[in-house]
């Protein structure tokens, strides 16, 4: 121990400081020499406070953000405390839940929900085809990016059925419905062709004299050629309707439909379409056959809405089945490959769902 007793005196490294000796050391900061210094020794130093470091091993940023955030990142961390582990970082949409751990964008990945982020994303890393670096330009939050795979719509959890099987079954209920209305129409058919065998030659006769120069009156079907042709598209249209109504109504299938396992549902409760659905559904190509004698302009009708399921990609729906609000879904299939009735969900827009269209 010194003899020089404890107290203040000027530094001998630094004149213009003064320090506490205490019999064998200098302790605490230096003071200006100028200054009185507090009567006995000065308050001891807090203890340096030790390196944190992470669960990882990972030391925190230099900038006091929370552990793993990067110390060259500009702006504010997201805040971390007991009542809201995680909290909103800068640009993230109000109102949505706070990204999941790790998510390295100022956005959130599209789809995001409450609860967890899209399937198959790994914590840390974007979602499959996020773009390194953040979403693509004009992104909005809530909507995909370009390219982004849509999520798939089953109507009450059944997939849509497939345009094969919609075309497999129609071509099925075609080809029954030809061999009813050939019965249905059979005794018309034998008084049009009788009204046909009048008629061809005056109209070959007319080819032959316009050919030589000649000017000949253009024959003239009689009116029973007329009232027998539009008694047989009635009789067509009615074989149809008595043929296609009745079994949607009550099965939501046809004979096609049910050797195909597809069925025919209300889109907004899943339960088969009752008469009034069902008679809408028909209703707005089914009565076109009636105007098939106008130019062909009733079977172009129908060969359109046959084919505007192809031009609906979210819910593969016809127009009759936009007018009757339903959806036609492929039904479940057991061990022996054979379709099974299977109990609808009650949410017709679930998002787990490959929505129906018409064949």
């Amino acid at each position: 121990m010194s003899d020089i007793a404890p107290g203040w005196y000027k530094d001998p490294a630094d004149p213009a400081t003064q320090r506490w000796w205490d019999g064998e050391g200098w302790l605490g900061a230096p003071l200006p020499a100028d200054v009185t210094p507090p009567d006995g020794p000065p308050p001891p130093e807090p203890a340096a406070a030790p390196a944190a470091t992470g669960v990882d091993g990972t030391p925190p940023a230099r900038d006091g953000g929370p552990q793993g955030w990067p110390a060259d990142r500009t702006g504010t961390p997201p805040q971390h405390h007991a009542g809201h582990p995680r909290t909103a970082p800068p640009g993230w949409p109000q109102g949505t839940p706070p990204p999941p751990p790790g998510w390295p964008h100022g956005a959130p990945p599209p789809g995001w929900q409450p609860g967890g982020p899209p399937p198959g994303w790994q914590p840390g890393a974007p979602p499959p085809g996020w773009p390194q670096g953040g979403p693509p330009p004009g992104w909005q939050p809530g909507y995909p990016p370009p390219g982004w795979p849509p999520a798939p719509v089953l109507p009450h959890g059944m997939p849509l059925a497939g345009y094969g099987a919609r075309f497999v079954a129609r071509l099925i209920d075609l080809g029954l419905l030809t061999v009813l209305v050939l019965i249905a129409n059979s005794w018309f058919l034998v008084q049009f062709v009788q009204e046909l065998q009048v008629y061809l030659p005056q109209a070959v006769e007319y080819v032959a004299a316009t050919e030589r120069g000649e000017n000949p009156a253009m024959p003239t079907a009689s009116d029973r050629f007329s009232y027998l042709q539009l008694a047989m598209l009635v009789v067509t249209a009615m074989v149809w309707f008595a043929y296609e109504v009745p079994q949607i109504a009550n099965t939501g299938q046809t004979l096609g439909k049910r050797l195909m396992g597809i069925k025919t549902i209300g889109l907004q409760d899943g339960a088969t379409p009752g008469f009034g659905r069902a008679f809408r559904r028909w209703n707005l190509y089914g009565t076109a056959t009636l105007f098939w004698s106008c130019c062909g302009i009733g079977l172009l009708w129908q060969l359109l809405d046959g084919l505007s399921p192809l031009f609906d990609r979210h819910t593969q729906r016809a127009w009759h089945d936009r007018v009757a609000q339903t959806v036609v879904v492929q039904l479940p299939r057991n061990v022996t490959g054979t379709p099974v009735p299977a109990r609808p969900s009650a949410d017709p827009e679930s998002r787990t769902d490959t929505t129906g269209g018409d064949r």
